[in-house]
């Protein structure tokens, strides 16, 4: 069973506080020009993405520079929900990451600086959240500055509680680019 975990680009896409707001205006019509197409403006990091080391760290890899290994591979969600403020070292299993993705379902709770470098210490392939941030300056620069992509904005999160999955959100090769929107999915273990 697949999982969509992205949230749809349009126009009622929430933007970061200062990002552009996602646009979509028509450009042709088939009745008009023979086919239909749209045009898009928005940021990099709208809607469900992925942020590559450039987003926050300077001379880090930009998104078309990161190795397509880092956007898929076995996956498993850590809920946070309980807590309050940053997420702590205590909320989380102490085992079980090296070259796995973990995701964190987390109601709007950020990571704390002590749990990216837990994360990064412990060998993990990527890291995301159903937030539109996984955490503060710290915590991103931890992460990517060990090329530890991060995934925010994911949605659909709960069918995955206490299951084993694959995680696949590939990004758009775009050149330079700091991030990248991303088709999120988990492909659920029968």
């Amino acid at each position: 069973m697949i999982v969509d975990l992205s949230m749809p680009l349009g126009e009622e896409t929430p933007a970061y506080p200062g990002d552009p707001e996602v646009r979509v205006r028509p450009w042709a019509f088939i009745d008009r020009d023979g086919y239909y197409m749209n045009v898009i403006k928005m940021g990099e990091h709208s809607g469900t993405h992925v942020d590559a080391p450039a987003h926050f760290v300077p001379g880090g890899k930009t998104i078309d520079e990161m190795p397509l290994e880092r956007f898929f591979g076995k996956a498993f969600l850590v809920d946070v929900r309980a807590g309050d403020g940053p997420v702590e070292l205590d909320e989380i299993p102490d085992s079980g990451y090296f070259g796995r993705i973990v995701l964190f379902l987390t109601g709007g709770r950020e990571l704390s600086p002590e749990v990216a470098l837990f994360l990064v210490a412990e060998g993990v392939k990527a890291v995301g959240t159903d937030g539109p941030s996984i955490g503060d300056e710290n915590v991103h620069t931890i992460l990517l500055s060990s090329n530890v992509p991060v995934f925010e904005n994911l949605v659909n999160l709960e069918p995955l509680l206490g299951r084993e999955f694959t995680f696949i959100a590939f990004p758009l090769k775009i050149e330079g680019g700091s991030g990248s929107p991303v088709r999120a999915v988990a492909i659920l273990e029968e």
